[in-house]
Parts: structure tokens; sequence; C-alpha cells
């Protein structure tokens, strides 16, 4: 009968060893944490489709933009000038999408080129602008600092750039474009197009809004 008095020892005297088990799994877990802030990442994806579709939600219909019986040759080269910069406001979206569809294309038509772009990029996203702060990049067995890491993705940049045909694609794609939309807005009459103070405060707006996403919080930018 004395030993009911035993029962103390069932207390949960294995609890330290749980709790400290506990710390150990999170911090196994904190170690496979992808480098990258998740979530900043996605808000700024969230970000670029939502600036995208508000502006191209501001695009003038095509078949306007069109209009045959609309061109005709200007009188002299103020009348161009006058005709272009109406029309630039009027076409601002359709004519980003011109310029962007003769980027696209001189990229695509060298793909090797649009891979090395497109590696550049990732990098910048994946080691610079998206990294957790508290997450160093480690290569090769060393770790690099944030000056390090910033200094070499400048150097990789300028490599890929100017000692690859990518800048000079990007440029004459650019050019390209450019060209196209000078031309549009110097030949299209705009007599027939309104623009009132509500499309000129929406044009402001969704040029704005195109580079929103440049503010998402986490990144670096």
């Amino acid at each position: 009968m004395a030993s009911a008095p035993t029962q103390p020892p069932l207390l949960p005297v294995t609890n330290p060893t749980a709790a400290g088990s506990a710390p150990a799994a999170t911090g196994g877990g904190g170690g496979l944490d992808a480098p990258m802030a998740t979530p900043a990442f996605r808000l700024f994806m969230s970000r670029i489709s939502e600036s995208a579709r508000r502006s191209l939600s501001d695009r003038r219909p095509w078949a306007e933009m069109v209009d045959r019986s609309a061109f005709s040759r200007p009188d002299s080269l103020s009348d161009a000038t006058s005709r272009l910069r109406r029309n630039l406001t009027y076409f601002r979206v359709n004519y980003t999408a011109v310029v962007a569809f003769a980027l696209a294309a001189s990229l695509l038509a060298h793909p090797f080129s649009l891979l090395i772009l497109l590696g550049v990029l990732a990098a910048w996203c994946f080691l610079y602008i998206f990294r957790a702060s508290d997450q160093p990049v480690a290569l090769f067995g060393r770790t690099f600092s944030d000056r390090e890491t910033l200094l070499g993705l400048v150097v990789a940049s300028i490599v890929a750039f100017f000692f690859t045909p990518v800048a000079s694609l990007i440029i004459s794609g650019m050019l390209v474009g450019g060209a196209i939309v000078a031309a549009h807005g110097a030949f299209r009459m705009p007599e027939d197009l309104f623009l009132d103070d509500a499309d000129a405060a929406s044009g402001n707006s969704a040029a704005q809004g195109l580079l929103s996403f440049l503010g998402a919080p986490g990144s670096r930018v």
C-alpha cells in the first residue's frame, strides 16, 4: 500500500526532449527554404498581370486604328508632328503593344539571345530582387555579400548585353516598332478621334499602373 504515492513520476518528464526536437525540426525546415521571398515574388507577378490587364483594357479597337479611309499624306512636317502627338495620346496602349510585338519578334527570331536575356532576368530575380534578406548567396562553397552579389550581376549583365547580340536585337526591335508607330501616327488623320480630359487622365493612370508593380513589397527595386 505504501507504493501508491509513487505516481508523481508519471509527470511529463519527457517534454524537454520533445520541446528540443521541435526547434530542431523547425530549423531543418528553415534550411530547406528557397533563397527567394516567395510571397513577394507572387505579389510581384500578380501586380504585373493586374497592371497589364488594366492597361490593355484602355486600348482602342484595332479596326479603328487601321481604318484605311482615315489615312492621308500630311501637308507638312508640322502637320505630321501634330498628328503624331494626338495619335500617341489616343492609341498609346496600341502603340505600346506594337513596340512590344516588334521586340518579341526580334528576340524570338534568335532563340539563343532570348535564352541569355531570360537567364539574366532570372538571375536578378532569384539572386537579388526577391531573395530573402537573411538568406545569403552561397556558390561553390563561398558565401557572397549583397554588394558582391550586386557587382557580379551587374558585370554579368554587361557581358550578356554588350558582348552578345542581345543589346543589338533589343535596340533593333524597338527601332522597328518605333518606326511603325511614327509612320502610323504621321499618316493617320486624328480628326475623327475624340479625346476628353477623362481619357487623358486615364492615360496617365494607366502609365502609372503599368509601372506600379515595381513598388511590390519585399522587392529591392
